[in-house]
């Protein structure tokens, strides 16, 4: 265990000041991602060192596509998340706490990546931010190693901790899963607001992509697809890329998987404002 970043004493309790959340947690309770956990008074990460999954992927795969393109990073993730989306397609990691883990190092990791030819590391798989006591040492030293380093988020991080780690990041992918905060409640156990502020100030910082996994009946109207578009466009830039993504039925929800006219009408839609619109998971 490391005692973790960005954490107060309050009323009896640690309040985590990492994400939105703001989770103020009593003695021997973890907060909403499951990993930061009050042990006597003092807040710790459970995860810190620990991987379920490391893997050299080609940088397609995060997806970031205009990023490196054609090489291969070297991967890795934990356990838990601060969103709890019932359509998860990473749910055997992110929601599932009892998945074993390897314990590793920084050194190590960036050993590897180099040994590996890798041009960087992926934080990835769940969600980074999370881990963030061990993402920050092991992007430093990999940025003195001469590595890039690569964040795959949903975004929902409070300011600070996000200005701490923007230093230290070449590339970024970032859910946006819907345009509408109703969404984000009711299904991410979130906000949009947060995600929308990592957005605006990621692209000022670092290569940003951005991924819309498109369910049906949930966000897939024609009118969510241009709002979104117009946000990005507004926001972000013509430039950023934007992947829509297939949903496939995984987790809690059984919705029917994307058509691929789904996806086609979103790209067309996209296509009207951005420069850079992918298709993925067809």
């Amino acid at each position: 265990m490391k005692e973790a970043l960005y954490w107060e004493k309050t009323d009896g309790a640690v309040h985590c000041l990492l994400c939105p959340h703001d989770c103020k947690i009593v003695n021997g309770i973890t907060g909403v991602c499951g990993v930061r956990q009050n042990i006597n008074g003092k807040l710790y990460s459970l995860v810190y060192g620990e991987t379920t999954s490391v893997s050299l992927d080609p940088i397609e795969k995060k997806p970031l596509y205009h990023y490196h393109p054609g090489e291969s990073i070297l991967s890795l993730g934990t356990k838990g998340c601060n969103f709890k989306c019932p359509f998860c397609q990473n749910w055997a990691i992110s929601q599932d706490l009892d998945v074993p883990t390897q314990k590793v190092t920084s050194r190590w990791v960036t050993d590897k990546a180099k040994e590996c030819k890798s041009f960087g590391i992926a934080y990835t798989y769940n969600e980074p931010f999370i881990w963030y006591e061990f993402v920050l040492e092991t992007a430093k030293l990999a940025k003195e190693e001469g590595l890039e380093n690569v964040l795959v988020t949903n975004g929902f991080v409070n300011p600070k901790p996000l200005e701490e780690m923007l230093p230290f990041i070449g590339a970024m992918n970032i859910d946006l899963k819907s345009i509408d905060d109703g969404f984000y409640r009711k299904y991410c156990k979130g906000a949009i607001e947060p995600v929308l502020h990592t957005i605006k100030r990621s692209v000022k910082a670092c290569h940003v992509e951005l991924t819309n996994l498109v369910i049906p009946g949930l966000n897939d109207s024609e009118e969510n697809f241009s709002r979104l578009v117009d946000w990005i466009y507004d926001n972000a830039g013509a430039d950023v890329p934007l992947h829509f993504s297939r949903y496939f039925p995984c987790y809690k929800l059984d919705q029917p998987l994307t058509s691929k006219e789904t996806l086609e009408k979103a790209y067309e839609i996209a296509k009207k404002k951005l420069k850079n619109v992918h298709l993925g998971n067809i």
